[in-house]
């Protein structure tokens, strides 16, 4: 039998040891299967001291599960995603993924720069009296979601990080100049996930990348977001045509686009349903918000929360916009992560940080143009927290 003093002398060095261990926690990886080209993905895991875990790949960067404590500890995966490539590839919806060069629309595919007219792949197509969709969309079918990166997993500062990057050939997707990008995901221990953007090009070229991630508090596949809570740091949003490019930006006073208290999502449904304007949205959100803040300094976003769980995601960024995109065109037919289960119309909501759609045919809107001897970068963050 152990003297009292012994098991002390036992137990402080167990403490040690253990804190010795999370002083320089280890980033652990596995395979996450093949692209349909044959490309190796891994999985790697990031985790949080607060408890905050993190499964990442190297193909398109996505985001694949995201493990946040509820009030009480428990976790709960809090991402909507797939378990292979193949699914990724084959079901789409830019689930969790990085996007780039350019997120969201560019009207017909098309824009001027410098007096050169650049043509892009035209991936959303739609000719119906509702919709007459004719776009460019996240930069077209073989995006930077489309790619393996390079990773490097690395510890610094107490926050275990991951540095993928990758170089975007002049021409690719019809864009110009060779663009040199990383993007480093670093999980810090309060539970805070910051994506920090950077890149280079050796001609004139624009650039818009965001994060593709769906958020669902209560947990992937337990339903639809309808009674989560959510609040947006915008006075405007834009305005579009049936096609989803933008005219104008307006107030979101005394329409359903007004989140500037923190309020149920579904709470204005019958107000969405009743704008004939937004049919060729389903009557529900796909649109631009106008965020408060200066230009290149981190600012409030949105913040979410889910008042079962207790838990709360709030969402920093230097970009002057988001898009909120509501996952109304999701079905039953979709399979979630967890065996035997199934996503749902509105099973999760996308807050996409990044400049305004079309940016490039829109002198009135901030520039996303980056010139040679330039440096791209942009930061947002994800904080996980109770409430």
């Amino acid at each position: 039998m152990f003297q009292p003093k012994t098991r002390l002398a036992i137990a402080s060095g167990i403490a040690v040891a253990a804190m010795a261990a999370f002083a320089a926690p280890k980033i652990t990886s596995r395979p996450f299967g093949k692209t349909s080209d044959g490309s190796a993905a891994t999985l790697y895991t990031l985790r949080s001291r607060g408890g905050l875990v993190l499964e990442v790949t190297d193909f398109g960067g996505r985001l694949v599960r995201a493990y946040a404590p509820d009030r009480y500890g428990n976790l709960a995966d809090v991402t909507l995603g797939w378990n292979t490539p193949a699914e990724y590839e084959k079901l789409g919806f830019s689930m969790g993924t990085l996007i780039g060069r350019y997120g969201n629309r560019i009207a017909d595919g098309k824009f001027t720069l410098d007096g050169k007219v650049y043509q892009l792949p035209i991936n959303e197509e739609k000719n119906t009296p509702a919709t007459q969709r004719h776009c460019n969309l996240h930069s077209g079918p073989k995006g930077w979601d489309s790619k393996v990166w390079k990773a490097r997993p690395f510890v610094k500062g107490g926050a275990q990080c991951l540095e993928l990057t990758y170089v975007s050939a002049d021409g690719e997707m019809g864009f110009p100049g060779t663009v040199t990008v990383k993007v480093v995901y670093r999980v810090l221990p309060r539970n805070i996930w910051r994506v920090e953007y950077e890149a280079t090009t050796d001609k004139p070229t624009v650039i818009n990348p965001t994060h593709h991630s769906y958020w669902n508090l209560a947990g992937e596949s337990s339903g639809n977001v309808l009674k989560q809570e959510l609040q947006i740091f915008a006075d405007k949003y834009t305005q579009t045509t049936p096609g989803l490019i933008p005219t104008k930006d307006a107030p979101v006073e005394g329409t359903g686009f007004d989140f500037r208290k923190m309020r149920p999502i579904g709470e204005k449904a019958a107000l969405m349903a009743a704008d004939k304007s937004l049919a060729a949205m389903d009557n529900w959100y796909d649109h631009n918000f106008v965020l408060r803040g200066g230009p290149h300094k981190l600012h409030e976003a949105a913040f979410m929360r889910d008042p079962v769980s207790g838990r709360v995601l709030e969402i920093w960024t230097t970009e002057p916009c988001m898009q909120m995109y509501g996952a109304q065109n999701m079905t039953t037919e979709l399979p979630a992560k967890a065996a035997g289960k199934t996503l749902c119309q509105f099973a999760g909501v996308a807050l996409e940080t990044q400049h305004y759609p079309d940016s490039p045919n829109r002198s009135d809107f901030p520039s996303t143009v980056l010139r040679p001897g330039e440096t791209f970068k942009s930061v947002t963050e994800y904080r996980f927290k109770v409430k």
